[in-house]
Protein backbone atom coordinates (compact mmCIF):
# COMPACT_ATOMS: atom_id res chain seq x y z
CA UNK A 1 0.00 0.00 0.00
CA UNK A 2 1.19 3.76 -0.69
CA UNK A 3 -0.03 7.15 1.06
CA UNK A 4 0.00 10.35 -0.86
CA UNK A 5 0.27 12.80 1.64
CA UNK A 6 -0.80 16.51 1.10
CA UNK A 7 -0.21 18.38 4.53
CA UNK A 8 -1.66 22.26 5.01
CA UNK A 9 -1.28 24.01 8.50
CA UNK A 10 -5.06 23.43 9.02
CA UNK A 11 -6.00 20.26 7.39
CA UNK A 12 -4.30 17.27 5.45
CA UNK A 13 -5.38 14.97 2.72
CA UNK A 14 -4.59 11.05 2.36
CA UNK A 15 -5.09 9.14 -0.55
CA UNK A 16 -3.84 5.30 -0.67
CA UNK A 17 -3.39 3.19 -3.54
CA UNK A 18 -3.29 -0.31 -3.68
CA UNK A 19 -0.50 -2.20 -5.83
CA UNK A 20 -2.29 -1.75 -8.78
CA UNK A 21 -2.66 2.02 -8.32
CA UNK A 22 -5.94 1.76 -7.24
CA UNK A 23 -7.75 4.17 -4.77
CA UNK A 24 -8.36 2.39 -1.70
CA UNK A 25 -8.45 4.79 1.03
CA UNK A 26 -9.84 8.53 0.84
CA UNK A 27 -9.42 10.60 4.24
CA UNK A 28 -8.62 13.57 6.13
CA UNK A 29 -6.35 14.51 9.24
CA UNK A 30 -5.88 17.99 11.13
CA UNK A 31 -2.53 19.68 9.70
CA UNK A 32 0.65 18.76 10.30
CA UNK A 33 3.09 21.57 9.85
CA UNK A 34 5.98 20.12 11.94
CA UNK A 35 7.16 24.04 12.52
CA UNK A 36 4.62 24.36 14.98
CA UNK A 37 3.63 21.40 16.21
CA UNK A 38 5.34 19.02 18.90
CA UNK A 39 5.55 15.59 18.03
CA UNK A 40 2.98 14.42 20.17
CA UNK A 41 0.31 16.39 18.87
CA UNK A 42 1.48 15.03 15.20
CA UNK A 43 1.73 11.84 16.44
CA UNK A 44 -1.96 12.22 18.10
CA UNK A 45 -3.42 13.54 15.01
CA UNK A 46 -2.28 10.94 12.62
CA UNK A 47 -3.41 7.76 14.75
CA UNK A 48 -7.14 8.91 16.11
CA UNK A 49 -7.28 8.54 12.89
CA UNK A 50 -9.25 4.97 12.34
CA UNK A 51 -9.01 4.51 8.10
CA UNK A 52 -5.12 5.04 8.89
CA UNK A 53 -4.09 3.43 12.18
CA UNK A 54 -5.67 0.06 10.81
CA UNK A 55 -3.49 -0.68 8.29
CA UNK A 56 -0.55 0.98 8.98
CA UNK A 57 1.65 -1.88 9.19
CA UNK A 58 0.59 -2.81 5.08
CA UNK A 59 2.04 0.90 4.21
CA UNK A 60 5.50 0.24 2.38
CA UNK A 61 6.03 3.89 0.68
CA UNK A 62 4.80 7.39 2.27
CA UNK A 63 5.46 10.71 0.03
CA UNK A 64 4.55 13.64 2.18
CA UNK A 65 4.23 16.68 1.04
CA UNK A 66 3.64 19.35 4.17
CA UNK A 67 4.13 22.95 5.02
CA UNK A 68 6.83 23.78 7.62
CA UNK A 69 9.02 20.86 5.76
CA UNK A 70 11.19 23.44 4.12
CA UNK A 71 14.22 22.73 5.96
CA UNK A 72 15.98 19.18 7.40
CA UNK A 73 15.37 18.99 11.31
CA UNK A 74 11.52 19.51 10.90
CA UNK A 75 11.40 16.96 8.02
CA UNK A 76 13.36 14.59 10.34
CA UNK A 77 10.82 15.38 13.10
CA UNK A 78 7.89 14.20 10.81
CA UNK A 79 10.00 11.02 9.35
CA UNK A 80 10.65 10.21 12.97
CA UNK A 81 6.72 10.18 14.01
CA UNK A 82 5.55 8.42 10.04
CA UNK A 83 8.20 5.86 11.19
CA UNK A 84 6.39 5.09 14.59
CA UNK A 85 3.29 4.81 13.20
CA UNK A 86 3.82 2.94 9.75
CA UNK A 87 6.95 0.46 10.37
CA UNK A 88 7.41 -1.18 7.61
CA UNK A 89 7.01 2.12 4.93
CA UNK A 90 10.06 3.83 2.94
CA UNK A 91 8.98 7.31 3.68
CA UNK A 92 9.86 10.42 1.29
CA UNK A 93 9.09 13.64 3.28
CA UNK A 94 8.99 17.15 1.43
CA UNK A 95 7.69 20.83 1.63
CA UNK A 96 4.32 21.60 0.08
CA UNK A 97 5.83 23.54 -3.04
CA UNK A 98 6.91 20.45 -4.53
CA UNK A 99 2.56 19.15 -3.90
CA UNK A 100 1.87 22.06 -5.68
CA UNK A 101 4.47 22.31 -8.60
CA UNK A 102 3.44 18.15 -9.70
CA UNK A 103 -0.27 19.06 -9.52
CA UNK A 104 -0.61 22.25 -11.16
CA UNK A 105 2.48 22.92 -13.75
CA UNK A 106 3.33 20.85 -16.99
CA UNK A 107 6.10 18.45 -17.59
CA UNK A 108 8.47 20.43 -19.80
CA UNK A 109 7.10 23.80 -19.84
CA UNK A 110 7.75 26.87 -17.58
CA UNK A 111 6.07 28.57 -14.93
CA UNK A 112 5.98 30.13 -11.48
CA UNK A 113 3.74 28.07 -9.11
CA UNK A 114 2.36 30.10 -5.83
CA UNK A 115 0.46 28.38 -2.52
CA UNK A 116 -2.00 30.70 -1.26
CA UNK A 117 -3.71 29.10 1.89
CA UNK A 118 -3.18 29.16 5.32
CA UNK A 119 0.43 30.10 4.75
CA UNK A 120 2.01 31.74 1.36
CA UNK A 121 4.73 30.67 -0.90
CA UNK A 122 6.43 30.87 -4.41
CA UNK A 123 8.27 28.61 -6.64
CA UNK A 124 9.73 28.81 -10.16
CA UNK A 125 9.59 25.50 -12.63
CA UNK A 126 12.06 25.28 -15.33
CA UNK A 127 9.91 22.41 -16.95
CA UNK A 128 11.86 20.19 -15.33
CA UNK A 129 13.05 21.41 -11.49
CA UNK A 130 12.32 23.31 -8.95
CA UNK A 131 13.75 26.81 -7.41
CA UNK A 132 12.71 28.92 -4.52
CA UNK A 133 14.88 31.70 -4.03
CA UNK A 134 13.40 32.80 -0.44
CA UNK A 135 13.16 30.45 2.37
CA UNK A 136 9.69 31.26 4.59
CA UNK A 137 10.09 32.68 8.02
CA UNK A 138 6.95 31.54 8.59
CA UNK A 139 3.39 33.29 9.83
CA UNK A 140 5.18 35.83 11.66
CA UNK A 141 7.35 37.76 9.66
CA UNK A 142 6.10 35.91 6.07
CA UNK A 143 3.03 34.65 4.57
CA UNK A 144 2.27 37.79 2.68
CA UNK A 145 -1.67 37.24 0.79
CA UNK A 146 -2.25 34.09 2.76
CA UNK A 147 -4.83 33.15 5.03
CA UNK A 148 -3.47 33.97 8.29
CA UNK A 149 -2.21 37.27 6.74
CA UNK A 150 -5.49 38.33 6.61
CA UNK A 151 -6.39 37.60 9.81
CA UNK A 152 -3.58 39.12 11.16
CA UNK A 153 -4.42 42.24 9.57
CA UNK A 154 -8.48 41.83 10.60
CA UNK A 155 -7.47 41.66 14.45
CA UNK A 156 -5.17 44.72 13.95
CA UNK A 157 -8.09 46.47 12.57
CA UNK A 158 -10.85 45.71 14.79
CA UNK A 159 -8.82 46.38 17.91
CA UNK A 160 -7.73 49.46 16.09
CA UNK A 161 -10.97 50.71 15.08
CA UNK A 162 -10.04 50.76 11.58
CA UNK A 163 -12.97 48.56 10.52
CA UNK A 164 -16.28 50.26 9.44
CA UNK A 165 -18.88 49.84 12.43
CA UNK A 166 -21.39 47.52 10.03
CA UNK A 167 -18.63 45.05 9.54
CA UNK A 168 -17.27 45.50 13.06
CA UNK A 169 -20.80 44.08 14.14
CA UNK A 170 -20.74 41.48 11.59
CA UNK A 171 -17.29 39.97 12.93
CA UNK A 172 -17.99 40.53 16.54
CA UNK A 173 -21.23 38.10 15.42
CA UNK A 174 -18.79 35.82 14.29
CA UNK A 175 -16.08 35.40 16.32
CA UNK A 176 -15.45 35.56 20.13
CA UNK A 177 -12.95 38.76 19.87
CA UNK A 178 -12.29 38.56 23.43
CA UNK A 179 -8.80 40.05 24.23
CA UNK A 180 -8.30 36.86 26.48
CA UNK A 181 -9.39 34.21 23.38
CA UNK A 182 -7.47 35.76 21.23
CA UNK A 183 -4.07 36.16 22.86
CA UNK A 184 -4.81 32.36 24.73
CA UNK A 185 -5.31 30.56 20.81
CA UNK A 186 -1.75 33.32 19.26
CA UNK A 187 0.48 32.48 22.57
CA UNK A 188 -0.77 29.42 24.46
CA UNK A 189 -2.13 26.98 21.98
CA UNK A 190 -0.69 24.99 19.27
CA UNK A 191 -1.62 26.17 15.42
CA UNK A 192 -1.81 29.99 15.92
CA UNK A 193 -1.37 30.33 12.08
CA UNK A 194 -4.56 28.06 11.63
CA UNK A 195 -6.19 30.07 14.29
CA UNK A 196 -5.53 33.33 12.42
CA UNK A 197 -6.34 31.58 9.29
CA UNK A 198 -9.89 30.95 10.66
CA UNK A 199 -10.64 34.99 10.39
CA UNK A 200 -10.48 34.90 6.69
CA UNK A 201 -13.59 33.33 5.94
CA UNK A 202 -15.04 36.64 7.01
CA UNK A 203 -13.23 38.53 4.13
CA UNK A 204 -14.43 36.24 2.08
CA UNK A 205 -17.83 36.21 3.41
CA UNK A 206 -17.99 40.25 2.65
CA UNK A 207 -14.96 40.91 -0.07
CA UNK A 208 -17.30 43.01 -2.13
CA UNK A 209 -17.28 45.38 0.62
CA UNK A 210 -15.06 48.66 0.20
CA UNK A 211 -12.77 47.94 3.59
CA UNK A 212 -12.16 43.86 2.63
CA UNK A 213 -11.67 44.91 -1.22
CA UNK A 214 -8.81 47.16 0.31
CA UNK A 215 -7.11 44.31 2.62
CA UNK A 216 -7.75 41.68 -0.46
CA UNK A 217 -5.75 43.86 -2.53
CA UNK A 218 -3.03 45.02 -0.48
CA UNK A 219 -2.39 41.28 0.52
CA UNK A 220 -2.10 39.74 -2.72
CA UNK A 221 -0.09 42.90 -4.48
CA UNK A 222 2.31 42.43 -1.05
CA UNK A 223 2.79 38.51 -2.21
CA UNK A 224 3.21 39.91 -5.94
CA UNK A 225 5.87 42.38 -5.34
CA UNK A 226 7.53 40.08 -2.67
CA UNK A 227 7.49 36.90 -4.09
CA UNK A 228 5.96 36.48 -7.91
CA UNK A 229 8.23 39.21 -9.29
CA UNK A 230 11.47 38.45 -7.81
CA UNK A 231 11.71 35.97 -10.95
CA UNK A 232 12.75 38.33 -13.94
CA UNK A 233 10.36 36.40 -16.69
CA UNK A 234 6.99 35.86 -14.76
CA UNK A 235 5.51 38.44 -17.11
CA UNK A 236 6.50 35.82 -19.58
CA UNK A 237 4.93 32.87 -18.11
CA UNK A 238 1.83 31.64 -16.33
CA UNK A 239 1.31 32.08 -12.72
CA UNK A 240 0.15 28.69 -11.20
CA UNK A 241 -1.80 28.65 -8.11
CA UNK A 242 -3.07 26.41 -4.93
CA UNK A 243 -5.14 27.02 -1.91
CA UNK A 244 -8.18 28.29 -0.69
CA UNK A 245 -6.99 31.66 -0.65
CA UNK A 246 -6.30 31.84 -4.15
CA UNK A 247 -10.01 29.62 -4.76
CA UNK A 248 -12.08 31.51 -3.30
CA UNK A 249 -10.48 35.12 -4.05
CA UNK A 250 -9.57 34.67 -7.79
CA UNK A 251 -11.11 37.33 -9.08
CA UNK A 252 -9.40 39.70 -6.91
CA UNK A 253 -6.30 37.47 -7.84
CA UNK A 254 -6.66 38.07 -11.55
CA UNK A 255 -7.29 41.72 -11.52
CA UNK A 256 -4.07 42.05 -9.04
CA UNK A 257 -2.24 39.76 -11.41
CA UNK A 258 -2.93 41.63 -14.56
CA UNK A 259 -2.50 45.10 -13.16
CA UNK A 260 1.30 43.94 -12.49
CA UNK A 261 1.46 42.33 -15.91
CA UNK A 262 1.10 39.04 -15.03
CA UNK A 263 -1.16 35.93 -16.31
CA UNK A 264 -3.24 33.82 -13.99
CA UNK A 265 -2.29 30.05 -15.06
CA UNK A 266 -4.26 27.38 -12.95
CA UNK A 267 -5.87 27.77 -9.93
CA UNK A 268 -6.20 24.68 -7.86
CA UNK A 269 -8.03 24.17 -4.09
CA UNK A 270 -6.11 21.55 -3.40
CA UNK A 271 -3.31 19.51 -4.89
CA UNK A 272 -4.35 16.10 -3.76
CA UNK A 273 -5.70 14.80 -6.76
CA UNK A 274 -2.98 15.59 -9.19
CA UNK A 275 -0.84 14.47 -6.68
CA UNK A 276 -2.10 11.03 -7.14
CA UNK A 277 -1.94 11.25 -10.90
CA UNK A 278 1.66 12.56 -10.17
CA UNK A 279 2.79 9.51 -8.73
CA UNK A 280 0.37 6.99 -10.60
CA UNK A 281 2.60 8.08 -13.56
CA UNK A 282 5.88 7.17 -12.07
CA UNK A 283 4.62 3.79 -10.82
Amino acid sequence: MKLIVDSGSTKTDWIALDERNELIIETQTQGLNPQVLSDQILEERIINNYDLYKPRKEVSQIFFYGAGCGTQPPRELLAKVLTGIFPNAAITVKEDTFAAVYAAADPGSESIVCILGTGSNCSYFDGSSIEQRIISLGYILMDDGSGNYFGRQLLRDYYFNKIPTDLAKILEASFDLSSETIKTNLYKKPNPNTYLAKFARFLIENKDADYSQGLIKKGLNLFVKNQVLQFENATAIPIHFIGSIAHYLKDELTQVLTENGLSIGKVLRKPIDGLVEYHRSFS
